[in-house]
């Protein structure tokens, strides 16, 4: 299994830069770092590309994903101009987890950019009809309008966030890969046996909400809370969490693996983000991820 680490939410971390953030997650061999893609959340949060191509710049071997891009609030040719110029300032290292927007952050950021909240999932499928061939420095139409990019990249891994139909037809149609978050490992393997039926092989990321080492009840109980504004119970979100020793982590990790996840992006709550990555590090050894 590879494991990955959400960097932090900056402008609400002030412990260190992006860029010593990511070094210390490659430097400790985890296989990726991602940033999430907020235009108005609740807290302060620099733009996700930016912030990518601080880590291209300062890095050499980590691989840089989105988790994830909402490129309908960019338009089609922003995102996949954004994307094509990651990829050359990377080295090809990016990995595009691609999302609609949902209701926990509200509808402030569309309507500050002058989309209809109700309008995403549409103009999500519009982005993705000719998102690989901007990128790839193809011919495609928008609007009406031919447009080629260039110069043109390597189109990075895809992955669709969300679950059910709409999901599953998005994976279908662009051959991309599964990225749930905030769920357990039954929800994962029954979201591949979904996939399966329609005939979908697809790789599986999962975003995981992480709290390792020994920490106050109230901290955990503080997560859980937050993560009832995704819509699931305190009984899924204690069962979605990844908490414990490095030891207890690397079994809950071996549970998603089991489930047929080829990668878990760590999405620590703790405030020592240094902390976090090394005791994930650890239970990653232990894994042997």
């Amino acid at each position: 299994m590879k494991i990955g680490v959400q960097l932090p939410s900056f402008g609400v971390d002030p412990s260190a830069t992006a860029a010593e953030h990511a070094r210390h997650a490659e430097g400790l061999g985890l296989e990726s770092v991602w940033t999430g893609d907020h235009l108005i959340p609740a807290l302060p949060y620099l733009d996700s590309t930016l912030v990518q191509a601080t880590v291209a710049a300062s890095t050499s071997t980590v691989k840089l994903g989105f988790g994830v891009m909402i490129p309908a609030l960019r338009g089609a040719a922003w995102a996949a101009k954004q994307i094509a110029t990651l990829q050359h300032l990377s080295g090809d290292r990016l990995i595009v987890g691609i999302g609609s927007g949902g209701d926990p952050h509200g509808d402030a950021a569309w309507r500050a950019v002058g989309v209809p909240y109700r309008e995403r999932g549409k103009r999500t499928d519009a982005v993705l009809n000719v998102l690989p061939d901007l990128v790839a420095g193809r011919d495609a139409a928008i609007d009406g309008e031919v447009v080629r990019l260039s110069p043109p990249a390597t189109v990075p891994p895809l992955l669709i966030g969300g679950s059910g139909p709409v999901a599953w037809r998005r994976i279908q149609r662009l051959g991309a890969g599964w990225y749930p978050a905030f769920v357990p490992p039954s929800v994962v393997a029954d979201g591949i046996r979904q996939l399966r039926e329609l005939g979908i092989e697809a790789p599986v990321t999962v975003g995981v909400s992480v709290g390792l080492g020994p920490l106050e009840q109230s901290v955990v109980d503080d997560r859980v809370r937050g993560l009832a504004d995704y819509g699931m119970g305190e009984a899924q979100a204690r069962k979605a969490l990844v908490v414990g020793s490095p030891a207890q982590a690397a079994e809950q990790l071996a549970a998603f693996a089991e489930a047929g996840a080829e990668r878990v992006v760590a999405m620590p709550f703790p405030a020592d983000r240094f902390q976090q990555r090394e005791l994930l590090a650890e239970a990653a050894n232990q894994l042997g991820a």
